[in-house]
């Protein structure tokens, strides 16, 4: 069974949006390295419709080694709004989200990756389909945006499992929903 992990940049005060504005500071060799070795570890990406868009559109046409990857890799792109999807190996998820993304997860394969925590990654851990968090915290507050943390209505708890700071000062914390019989849950 496939797990999904979902990849996040985050500022001190939990802002996830707008990366361009505060982040591109701290997207250095090591972050590109990180971002890399998770996307080595997946067969495919998982999005949704504003994260295929900007990620289609920035990395469609670049070269080099993340480029070839993220451009070859097959990407399912969750949208009721999309009629169509042009990003090379992208496929279109519009019919019931759970049911599809729970049929992903059963297929064989390697690990599906997210990037951002957006309506799509908020869906997935309050239904249980997200299986790891990985949060780079970037040394900055921000002071406005879009936040990581929003009332969903239910209580998540998450398990530590990893964390590695890098000498940028951005800390990548690696979370498990903290679900199931090994946690008494």
């Amino acid at each position: 069974m496939r797990r999904i992990l979902e990849s996040t940049r985050v500022s001190l005060d939990g802002v996830i949006g707008n990366l361009q504005a505060w982040g591109m500071d701290y997207l250095d060799a090591d972050a590109q390295k990180a971002a890399s070795a998770q996307l080595s570890r997946s067969d495919a990406m998982l999005m949704g419709r504003n994260t295929y868009q900007a990620l289609s559109t920035a990395w469609s046409t670049r070269k080099g080694e993340f480029a070839e990857t993220i451009n070859a890799i097959r990407k399912y792109v969750v949208s009721s709004t999309l009629r169509r999807t042009d990003w090379n190996n992208s496929t279109l998820l519009s019919r019931d989200l759970i049911t599809e993304v729970t049929e992903l997860k059963q297929q064989d394969g390697q690990d599906l990756t997210i990037y951002g925590h957006g309506p799509l990654g908020q869906t997935l851990l309050e239904h249980g389909l997200l299986d790891e968090i990985r949060l780079s915290v970037h040394p900055i507050i921000v002071g406005t945006g879009a936040l990581f943390y929003r009332d969903a209505g239910k209580k998540t708890k998450l398990e530590l499992v990893d964390s590695e700071p890098l000498p940028s000062g951005v800390i990548v914390l690696t979370y498990r929903a903290a679900v199931g019989p090994h946690l008494g849950l």
